[in-house]
């Protein structure tokens, strides 16, 4: 029996479904984190005293500085997604791009971005 190549339309289209619900849920993340960057959420520190006023500012600092990680992260997260619809409209999504061959469907299911075989993987981080 011959080894599948790629994956047929209608398996495509299981993970394009797969990766559009995981995109919009990591775009709604992703504004919220920005949001949370961008925008003063009411609780300011106008009406504490001057001891307190210094270490609430401080925390605040430090909240929007995780937030802009998060952010960063969030967005790096949705690029590799559009990334994998690319792939499914060319017909070479879920083809490892070390060894060529198919990344197993519990794979994709679980990291629909994935662009490496589990054994591929495995090598990348013996490395």
């Amino acid at each position: 029996m011959t080894e599948k190549k790629r994956y047929s339309d209608e398996e495509l289209l299981e993970f394009k479904e797969i990766i559009l619900r995981k995109l919009d849920k990591a775009k709604r993340d992703y504004d919220i984190f920005k949001n949370s960057i961008t925008q003063s959420d009411g609780n300011d520190t106008q009406d504490t005293s001057p001891t307190f006023k210094v270490l609430e500012e401080g925390a605040a600092t430090l909240s929007k500085e995780e937030a802009g990680k998060l952010a960063q992260r969030q967005l790096k997260f949705i690029q590799h997604l559009q990334a994998a619809l690319v792939r499914i409209e060319n017909k070479t999504y879920g083809i490892c791009r070390e060894t060529g061959k198919l990344i197993s469907k519990e794979r994709l299911r679980a990291v629909p971005h994935a662009t490496l075989s589990i054994t591929a993987k495995e090598k990348q981080v013996k490395k």
